[in-house]
């Protein structure tokens, strides 16, 4: 395979990456300037985000489709794809759940939990950057490590959200379940970043 195949499925890559980190910071302002009575206009935004990551994502699928040699494993090259897709994916999810249970104003944890998960998905994105080079870089090892570190932040920052949540003497039933959802679909972004870095550690393993 050439080099500048091997470029285009290391390039997608980072392009759907692009979109996971377009997505998590769209989040993070929607959630910092929140009007509720705009979330409308604030889904069909993030709609479009994710429509154009699945777009990209097609793409790539229908070159495998077409490729006889890559660069790694098919299979490696599928699963990479799907759970980049899928930190975009959930990242909608958490502004969907917005509307479907009416949050009318944003909690502190909601804004801290959002800047974290800014930074793991940015990580991410670093990561794939440096994914060229995983039979002889040193930087992405450490780029693991730290999107493992941040995904455990937020696993922390998630359990003092949801105890705030059930410890709110000022928060009615309702609310409080809606919130608990709202932390648990943000947590799942994290996760997801989790699950990209496990499979180009795989990768790794597999090929060096």
């Amino acid at each position: 395979m050439t080099k500048k195949k091997e470029d285009k499925y290391f390039g997608s890559f980072v392009e759907m990456s692009d979109y996971s980190c377009a997505a998590s910071v769209l989040l993070r302002e929607i959630l910092g300037n929140y009007d509720p009575d705009d979330l409308d206009i604030s889904i069909e935004k993030m709609h479009s985000i994710e429509h154009d990551a699945d777009i990209a994502k097609h793409t790539m699928t229908k070159m495998l489709a077409k490729e006889f040699m890559t660069p790694i494993e098919r299979e490696d090259i599928m699963e990479l794809a799907s759970t980049i897709d899928t930190v975009t994916d959930k990242t909608e999810d958490v502004l969907l759940r917005l509307y479907m249970f009416n949050i009318r104003e944003i909690r502190d944890d909601a804004i801290t939990l959002a800047d974290m998960l800014v930074r793991c998905v940015s990580s991410v994105k670093q990561a794939l950057e440096e994914f060229p080079n995983f039979r002889k870089s040193k930087i992405l090892n450490e780029k693991i490590i730290e999107i493992n570190y941040l995904e455990e932040e937020g696993d922390r920052l998630y359990t003092i959200a949801v105890r705030n949540v059930f410890t709110d003497e000022n928060i009615d039933a309702l609310k409080a379940a809606a919130w608990n959802q709202v932390y648990h679909y943000i947590e799942d972004v994290f996760d997801a970043c989790e699950d990209v870095a496990d499979v180009i550690e795989g990768v790794i393993m597999k090929n060096t």
